[in-house]
């Protein structure tokens, strides 16, 4: 089993991840879709959507939203929120769903590269474009592998919910390795993550290779300029 499917799919994932700012990612779904000027109702897939926060707020603002997952742990907790314009599914993010559907799609909070074999990250880009209408849009939102690189903390511990989650990072092959160890429900509990350090200069390739073009490039969810050095995240904003 593939590291993301067996992770991913347990409360523990959940628990120690539990204090993202859901601030933070309503005013970047507001800023975000404020910028890109998407029409009343638009329809949006929210790939890799995990318990469906940005789903969510996505459809408060009136677009009509599918938001995907391989976890069906997290679908099955989403769909306690689905409405007439909200649904949830369990889907693989190499695959496609529905062609020529979708006004956009966006894949948020480095919900990306996660495969040892690269092509599969090409499969992603291929999938994605054929479930876009004509100049859809597609929003990539991915971590600076610049700045991940010279800021990289090798071991820490956090105590969430009576668990101390002991962290370990390593970049092994071209990834940050995420080695995640905890004692919970009376036993030890060994995990890891695994995602590429892929540079702007790679996804660049890979847009090309895909056939998308580039509109923009921000360096954090105000949307500031990407500066390689100095960016919080990598965000791309592509168009079919």
């Amino acid at each position: 089993m593939e590291w993301f499917a067996k992770w991913f799919n347990t409360p523990y994932y959940h628990i120690l991840y539990k204090n993202r700012s859901h601030t933070e990612a309503q005013e970047f779904i507001n800023r975000l879709t404020t910028h890109l000027a998407l029409s009343p109702g638009a329809k949006i897939m929210d790939l890799a959507c995990g318990k469906g926060r940005h789903s969510i707020t996505l459809n408060k603002l009136g677009f009509d939203v599918v938001g995907l997952d391989l976890s069906s742990e997290s679908i099955e907790f989403a769909k306690k929120f689905e409405n007439n314009q909200l649904h949830f599914d369990v889907h693989d993010m190499r695959l496609v769903y529905k062609e020529d559907t979708y006004d956009a799609v966006f894949n948020l909070f480095t919900s990306f590269g996660y495969f040892e074999d690269p092509t599969e990250n090409l499969a992603v880009f291929s999938a994605v474009k054929k479930q876009l209408k004509s100049e859809g849009v597609f929003v990539l939102d991915y971590l600076n592998a610049h700045k991940v690189i010279a800021n990289l903390i090798p071991y820490e511990e956090k105590n969430i919910d009576g668990i101390c989650f002991k962290i370990t990072k390593s970049i092994t092959d071209g990834f940050v390795k995420k080695e995640i160890d905890f004692d919970a429900d009376g036993q030890p509990w060994h995990f890891e993550e695994f995602v590429q350090l892929i540079t702007d200069t790679d996804f660049e390739k890979m847009v090309t290779h895909a056939g998308f073009k580039t509109i923009e490039c921000f360096g954090d969810y105000q949307l500031n300029s990407f500066n390689p050095q100095t960016a919080d995240r990598y965000i791309q904003i592509l168009k079919k």
